[in-house]
């Protein structure tokens, strides 16, 4: 067999990993069955046509052969007979290939969505801990392969190798010694091909070193291209681009130059092979005619017959070889799929939902159907009670310690509180553990030590979804959907009129500018909202926290990319979206903290500084050196 190509993954448990795969194909077991036979009818098809040269040569062709009166009828009906059986073959390849394509596009459909599902419930320290790109190719380039495996190469495999066999088996049947003698041939041929793929798959490596080095400068230089003008760079770009496209251009040479010359000389050497076929069976025919030769008697019909499985034999042997290798690559990646589904799902032992509410004029909180505009914490207890308590948005932190790794504290003893109604602003270097912060409030992490409560309830002990229905955030990083602008503020509330929708635009300010796009709120949006400039998308990320209308508000460098004019503008559209909630502020610019509530200034995990402005800048500490210049955020 070949060298495996460069670019042709192992799996690293084969069986168990086919196995696994054929689980997604519970509905799909007699279309199996029934491509199982339409495989062995078509490859047996053409074992079978071509043995038929044999009987129509030697019991037709030969006797007919300086007769007077040749009787072709006997000829006529057997050609029908071979006519039918390669309809059959060929009708039988159609139809298995037509059921594949609907197994496996059926099978991988369910095992897309079982991805997408299970993606779904995976926690945020799976996707902190990947790249998008690796996440991404399990759905591109590892379905894609497995595509190619189940539609193509599992039916190809087991064709050929009935091919293989069946050819095999009846070259023996028509002549030992000629068997024997592609046996020797085979061992030949794969013995150059051995030599030459070795030197092939070492340069092809290359190649694909400088490829990866060639698209990586490329990209870069395509993504700094004003820095390069800047600073005049284009020749120096240009002398190192050269450089590495000259790399590239002879790893690719001698790759290319190996490759190439790899099918002329197994064509030149099955060439050689029949000649020699052709040559030693045309010497054993003749000396047949003359007398019994026992295994090496062989007739006219059988070298006719056997010279055309020679030309067949190498075929089906090469096809096997390169689709084992592909079906080598799509078990890796379907290893790399099950990896990801195998992945713990997000825990959440909960029990504390979050519900609309009511309260009677006696005070008592009672369940409501629909939005009231209250919420309460529905608390189901062990005798089979319940108790509601309002949500007011009190959050309070008592000695937690945290860390991304165990080896590595983030957080080291935070306690704080914050009463309904609060802007608590967090101040700090990068890595201070401001944003750790507001992702153990959102339990997209949980804490190992200590505490954090929720209007009194440990966050534990509330359902995940829920929690996070009662939190609003607006990130730093903004990520719109394609969609309309209406749809994309609505991600904040599904149920949200289009009224509620453009009010809370509205809130924001970020109606002024939505009315003036080309369809207004029905403008559409892709890539990311890249029409769009960044202070704009960041004004409908914080459009879809007010139309969420939650009782917390986490905002993480919310106005980090609007200019400061425009954070004028909003800013009272921003007071009034924080009126009444609790609100947790991460900020480089010290503006727009300065009326908090509480300030918290962290450093290497703990909080060294808390106060209001005012108190904070009496004790001319960090805060003071911030506010004044003294020190800088790094």
């Amino acid at each position: 067999m070949p060298p495996m190509p460069k670019g042709i993954r192992k799996p690293k448990d084969a069986k168990k990993t086919f196995f696994r795969i054929l689980r997604y194909f519970g509905d799909y077991k007699w279309q199996l069955i029934l491509v199982c036979l339409l495989v062995i009818i078509s490859a047996g098809a053409g074992v079978v046509g071509t043995y038929f040269l044999k009987p129509i040569i030697d019991a037709y062709i030969v006797p007919m052969i300086g007769a007077q009166n040749p009787d072709f009828s006997g000829l006529f009906s057997v050609l029908v007979s071979l006519a039918l059986i390669y309809l059959a073959g060929a009708l039988s390849t159609y139809l298995y290939n037509r059921i594949m394509i609907t197994v496996s596009t059926g099978s991988l459909y369910k095992m897309r969505m079982e991805m997408f599902s299970h993606m779904q419930k995976l926690p945020i320290r799976y996707f902190d801990t990947r790249t998008h790109g690796e996440i991404m190719s399990r759905y591109t380039n590892d379905i894609d392969a497995m595509r190619n495996m189940l539609s193509q190469s599992v039916p190809q495999l087991i064709s050929s190798s009935i091919t293989v066999v069946g050819v095999f088996s009846m070259m023996l049947i028509l002549s030992i010694p000629l068997t024997v003698l592609v046996v020797v041939m085979m061992v030949t041929i794969f013995g150059v091909i051995k030599v030459v793929g070795k030197h092939s798959a070492n340069n092809f490596r290359a190649q694909q070193k400088a490829i990866g080095a060639v698209n990586g400068y490329i990209e870069e230089m395509i993504e700094g291209q004003r820095v390069v003008k800047v600073f005049c760079h284009e020749t120096e770009s240009k002398e190192q681009f050269s450089h590495l496209n000259d790399s590239l251009c002879g790893a690719a040479t001698r790759a290319n130059t190996f490759a190439n010359i790899l099918m002329p000389i197994m064509n030149n050497l099955s060439y050689i092979h029949y000649a020699l076929t052709a040559i030693i069976g045309g010497a054993l025919t003749i000396y047949s005619l003359k007398q019994d030769m026992g295994i090496f008697t062989l007739g006219l019909g059988a070298l006719v017959a056997f010279l055309q499985y020679t030309r067949t034999f190498a075929q089906p042997i090469t096809q096997v070889s390169q689709q084992f290798n592909v079906i080598l690559n799509a078990l890796a990646g379907a290893e790399r799929i099950f990896a990801l589904l195998d992945e713990e799902p997000e825990v959440d032992d909960g029990y504390v939902t979050l519900v609309y509410a009511t309260v009677d004029a006696d005070g008592t909180v009672q369940e409501a159907d629909h939005r009231t505009g209250l919420w309460a914490w529905k608390h189901p207890h062990q005798d089979g009670s319940l108790t509601y308590t309002l949500v007011r948005g009190a959050v309070e932190f008592e000695d937690v310690e945290f860390g991304y790794e165990p080896e590595k504290v983030v957080l080291n003893g935070i306690s704080l509180y914050a009463k309904p109604g609060q802007k608590i602003a967090f101040v700090g270097s990068t890595g201070a553990g401001k944003t750790t912060i507001t992702n153990l409030i959102n339990r997209f992490y949980d804490v190992p030590d200590g505490k954090i409560r929720y209007d009194g309830i440990n966050i534990n002990k509330i359902k995940k979804a829920d929690l996070r229905r009662s939190l609003s955030m607006v990130l730093q990083d903004t990520h719109l959907f394609t969609g309309t602008v209406m749809e994309n503020i609505r991600y904040g509330r599904l149920d949200a009129t289009d009224e509620e929708v453009i009010a809370a635009a509205k809130l924001a300010n970020a109606d002024w500018f939505i009315r003036h796009l080309p369809q207004g709120y029905d403008t559409m949006l892709t890539g990311d909202g890249s029409n769009l400039s960044q202070g704009q998308r960041q004004l409908l990320a914080i459009a879809r926290a007010a139309v969420a209308d939650p009782p917390v508000l986490i905002l993480d460098e919310a106005t980090s990319s609007i200019d400061t004019r425009t954070e004028a503008l909003i800013e009272k559209g921003m007071d009034r979206l924080m009126e009444g909630r609790t609100v947790f502020v991460i900020a480089h610019r010290l503006s727009t903290v300065h009326n908090s509530h509480a300030i918290m200034v962290l450093e290497q995990g703990q909080i060294i500084e808390r106060g209001n402005h005012e108190e904070l800048l009496a004790k001319q500490g960090k805060y003071y050196q911030l506010y004044t210049g003294m020190f800088e955020l790094s």
